[in-house]
């Protein structure tokens, strides 16, 4: 049984849609509230006789004034990334951490955390994704390359359906900045950039199974070509993206506080990314052949 996939574009198109308006209007609205390591702050190193759990030492920071804390556990006891606090903050923050945690709880270390970092690296991600998109249009081209400058759209597409999961996972954690003041890391900048990959990497196996048939098919008109091609691909699409999904599904629910938003970002751009290379790549092939039949259309009507 072959689906019309195609035939139905522009209601995968509206559904992407109504996906992304939202959360581009919330990232007009406020944008991604930065987390401590992009604004820069204090880094802590607190030592404990009896080490507690992450969330009662979370809970100590925001009953002390900082909301924005982050609590991760390391070797010897935890880790926590605050605002900028002074001298006299510091000792007060101690004197608070032994009256809660015991008098053998301790500051081992203290120090600025600078933002020039976390701000090099989006300004390196930039250039690297723009470069990426640039050799993924090249690298789609010379793979089409017998099909002349048509060969140029299916890597468009590619890049279109890329920006597509990147806008969708950016307006969401945009909406919940706006809502739950959940801020982005340099772990949320590493999961964009591993849902692109991964977004580029499934539509190229369709664009693959389109450009075979094409070639097995000669003259055969694109939208059959792409709805057999789709069919051909659809189960090891979603079978895989569904194995990735399990472990992220787990590494959300079970994993640390620290991982959860990264995890959550992957768990959304990976669904995002399946749904895109299925039905959003393909039809804008098929809808940019489309309009360029029409235009030949009318052009020969017009010489007529």
């Amino acid at each position: 049984m072959l689906f019309h996939f195609v035939e139905r574009k522009w209601w995968y198109f509206l559904f992407s849609a109504l996906l992304i308006v939202p959360g581009v209007i919330f990232l007009a609205i406020g944008g991604l509230p930065p987390s401590i390591e992009f604004k820069g702050g204090t880094l802590l190193e607190v030592s404990f006789a009896t080490r507690p759990d992450d969330t009662a030492v979370k809970t100590f920071f925001t009953s002390h004034g900082h909301d924005e804390a982050t609590v991760q556990g390391v070797t010897g006891g935890v880790e926590i990334r605050t605002t900028e606090m002074l001298p006299p903050e510091l000792a007060a923050t101690e004197t608070g951490l032994k009256e809660t945690f015991g008098p053998d709880t301790k500051i081992t270390n203290s120090s600025v955390v600078s933002p020039s970092f976390s701000a090099e690296l989006i300004q390196n991600a930039a250039k690297s994704i723009a470069l990426a998109s640039l050799l993924i249009v090249l690298l789609i081209a010379w793979a089409f390359r017998n099909f002349g400058w048509a060969a140029f759209r299916y890597g468009i597409a590619a890049i279109v359906a890329l920006l597509h999961d990147a806008l969708i996972v950016l307006g969401l954690f945009a909406i919940l900045g706006f809502f739950f003041k959940v801020e982005v890391d340099s772990l949320f900048v590493t999961a964009v950039l591993t849902i692109i990959g991964f977004s580029v990497h499934d539509t190229i196996v369709v664009f693959d199974r389109i450009r075979e048939n094409l070639r097995l098919n000669p003259g055969e008109a694109l939208n059959p070509v792409i709805n057999f091609s789709i069919m051909q691909t659809l189960a090891r699409s979603v079978i895989t993206s569904l194995t990735v999904v399990f472990t992220l599904l787990a590494l959300f629910l079970f994993g640390g506080f620290s991982v959860r938003n990264f995890a959550l970002a992957l768990l959304i751009g990976i669904i995002s990314g399946t749904y895109s290379s299925i039905f959003n790549a393909s039809q804008i092939v098929s809808l940019w052949q489309e309009v360029e039949d029409r235009v030949r259309h009318r052009r020969l009507a017009a010489a007529t």
